[in-house]
């Protein structure tokens, strides 16, 4: 979709459209695209397709496919945040995602003189013929400066800036330190910032909160203020409710009714309820995969609310979902 009336804080849209126009269904212009963010998880245990694209090539088609579907980005990330799943250093992490993304945005970068654009994909593979944003999701300093190295322009962040592996307690603070914040606004890239209360190992057990809405809204702000502060621009900040992250179906569904007061915060706002737990709660489908269907509603809430950015597993069915929402809406005053 194009971004000719997206929201002032919104993620720019690079030059050219991500997905042929004629793959593309019809939205009405008067308002803002709902905006797709493909998951494509490289890892051998998220808790949905966690092994499915181990291998790059196996990464790229389904990229394709996802940009076939309707994605505008794609999310690529080498560590599970699934309850109680274990953490993944900085090296593990770049050795999974980096072929990715080099081999998929290798036509988005600028050669170097004397080098063609098709050399500037991993050696012995080929170069994916399309153009899209790719988005890193992680939360080390490292793996997001590798990926926006290899092409990677929008960084995804579920500490929000937080992660205390970026500086480990035994060594002493260097003031030359590179923050995720500060590396953001470095690289004046945007960057999607998630509330998660403590870390995935342990963030279900026992969650509990005041006031969830108040609580979350209150925490996004402050770490938006942060990134301000870090020298990241206002437009470049996405914000994240975290659904699903140390959260009970009670507080997951609070999120929901009340999106719209995370919406009038100005920023941007991201929905991730792709196939999560909550919705199987409800629903009674155990199976992940199945969890389409409820998926499509929570994307249809969000466009309702305002949300521009749903970050999911199934792109297709999310994107009709968005799209007959949207249009819908369109018609309220008519």
């Amino acid at each position: 979709m194009k971004e000719s009336q997206a929201h002032p804080h919104s993620i720019p849209s690079p030059p050219g459209p991500s997905v042929p126009s004629s793959l593309r269904p019809s939205v009405p212009s008067s308002l803002p695209s709902p905006q797709i963010v493909g998951i494509l998880n490289l890892t051998p245990d998220s808790f949905s397709d966690g092994g499915r694209y181990a291998d790059t090539d196996a990464a790229v088609r389904a990229a394709q496919q996802m940009i076939a579907d309707g994605a505008d980005i794609l999310d690529l990330g080498g560590e599970s945040t699934r309850p109680g799943a274990p953490r993944i250093d900085a090296a593990e992490q770049i050795r999974r995602v980096i072929p990715v993304i080099q081999r998929l945005t290798a036509n988005n970068l600028q050669p170097k003189p004397g080098q063609s654009e098709s050399s500037s994909a991993a050696p012995g593979s080929s170069v994916v013929n399309i153009r899209v944003r790719v988005s890193i999701d992680t939360t080390l300093v490292a793996v997001a400066r590798a990926a926006l190295d290899a092409g990677a322009t929008i960084i995804n962040d579920v500490s929000a800036g937080l992660d205390p592996r970026n500086r480990p307690r035994n060594r002493p603070r260097n003031r030359n330190e590179t923050s995720m914040l500060q590396l953001a606004a470095e690289r004046d890239v945007p960057i999607i910032l998630m509330h998660l209360p403590g870390e995935p190992a342990t963030m279900q057990v026992d969650p509990r909160y005041g006031d969830v809405v108040a609580e979350v809204r209150e925490f996004l702000l402050r770490r938006a203020e942060a990134a301000i502060a870090a020298g990241v621009k206002p437009q470049r900040i996405v914000l994240d409710p975290g659904i699903g992250f140390g959260k009970t179906t009670e507080h997951n569904l609070r999120l929901l009714a009340h999106l719209g007061d995370l919406v009038n915060t100005g920023y941007p706002i991201l929905l991730g309820a792709s196939r999560k737990r909550f919705l199987g709660q409800i629903t009674g489908v155990t199976d992940p995969a199945r969890r389409v269907a409820a998926t499509c509603a929570t994307t249809a809430i969000g466009v309702m609310a305002g949300v521009r950015y749903f970050r999911v597993h199934d792109v297709a069915e999310n994107r009709h979902a968005a799209d007959v929402t949207c249009a819908a809406l369109s018609h309220q005053n008519k």
